[in-house]
């Protein structure tokens, strides 16, 4: 039997903590980020987690 291969999308995009939680990028924050507020700019510099329903499919696909 084959090894299973990972979705390599999925590992360029989530990166697992040691605690087992994933973490993930923040969407809207490449370009024109003039028409954003300073708040809404602030708020996605923090590190963002996946929500616990979809975390067994992401380690599913980093594997």
């Amino acid at each position: 039997m084959p090894k299973m291969k990972s979705v390599k999308a999925a590992v360029k995009r989530f990166r697992i903590k040691k605690n087992g939680t994933i973490k993930r990028g923040s969407a809207f924050r490449r370009h024109i980020l003039t028409k954003q507020d300073a708040a809404t700019r602030r708020e996605q510099n923090s590190p963002k987690l996946v929500h616990s329903t979809n975390i067994a499919a992401i380690k599913e696909m980093i594997k």
